[in-house]
């Protein structure tokens, strides 16, 4: 097993008597029956449906509140966000990405999730996919101790995100955008990052509304592609006519956030899709639920 810690997150802790309950009314994920031990991939939104951050949410054990696994940069956004939101919850929220951040821990070639813990931090199953491994909140300094407690080995950060990326799971900041995607073009619906049955939330009409209308046309979409990857951001086109935008790569494999229906009419027509003058070639994942053009066998 190889374990790397993530420097680009950060933690946030909400506790308190009413954290549950003022959490639950505000993220995508159902909190109310969140198991001890367990988390949730969920996100905040915009009034209009907007990603303004995703997160893992996972319980302090023994009533401590909740922690929030989160990028690095919009800690102090969310807290703000939280902040205004809290009105007299009594809820205290704190940025703790001074002291704490995040390990992850997996195993190459394995498709369930490792059993492992340590006593050193809060850890929990990444709730996203199994093959993600598990995910632990700890101090940055304990990262090596936590690692042996797990039987991995410690790597460097850029092997996780290899191993993110080969399974076509999108990050925000280079997969997506920040304040600009819908939850449904980050595929957090593929992921179990919205629970469509539980009361309202900050967004949720309109998130409703791409779900039940069948509005989603853009969606991030792993990709393969041979030699030099594309650069992050490049413009994915195909017969002259933009259909996408290249995300994170590596070894091969990549991300694009893609209008699925431009690039269906492009495929249709033999157009290649080309990212930055590099041929790339959309993939299904084994996890989608959604028909990628010109690709039914799901990447390994």
């Amino acid at each position: 097993m190889k374990a790397a810690l993530l420097p680009d997150r950060g933690v946030v802790k909400v506790s308190g008597e009413g954290a549950r309950s003022f959490l639950h009314g505000i993220v995508t994920a159902d909190l109310s029956g969140l198991p001890a031990g367990a988390a949730r991939f969920c996100a905040l939104l915009t009034p209009q449906g907007k990603i303004i951050a995703d997160f893992f949410a996972v319980e302090v054990p023994e009533g401590g509140g909740f922690l929030f696994d989160l990028p690095r940069a919009l800690a102090s956004t969310v807290v703000a966000r939280l902040n205004l939101y809290k009105l007299r919850a009594k809820v205290a929220i704190e940025d703790l990405s001074g002291t704490h951040g995040a390990l992850a821990a997996w195993q190459d070639g394995e498709i369930g999730a490792p059993s492992a813990s340590t006593p050193r931090g809060v850890c929990f199953a990444d709730p996203r996919l199994p093959a993600l491994g598990l995910r632990a909140v700890i101090p940055p300094p304990l990262a090596a101790d936590a690692a042996a407690d797990l039987g991995a080995v410690l790597v460097d950060a850029a092997e996780y995100e290899a191993h993110r990326i080969a399974l076509g799971v999108p990050q925000g900041g280079v997969d997506f955008g920040y304040g600009d995607a819908f939850p449904h073009e980050a595929d957090m619906d593929q992921l179990g990052g919205i629970d469509f049955n539980k009361g309202c939330y900050v967004g949720q009409e309109v998130v409703s509304r791409i779900e039940h209308r069948g509005l989603a046309r853009t969606r991030t979409v792993p990709v393969r592609y041979e030699g030099e990857a594309p650069k992050a951001g490049a413009a994915i086109e195909a017969g002259g006519r933009t259909v996408g935008t290249m995300g994170s790569a590596a070894a091969g494999r990549g991300i694009a956030l893609v209008r699925l229906d431009r690039a269906a009419e492009a495929t249709a027509q033999g157009a290649p899709l080309i990212a930055g003058g590099v041929p790339i070639r959309l993939i299904k994942p084994a996890w989608a639920r959604f028909a990628v053009p010109g690709e039914t066998e799901a990447a390994s």
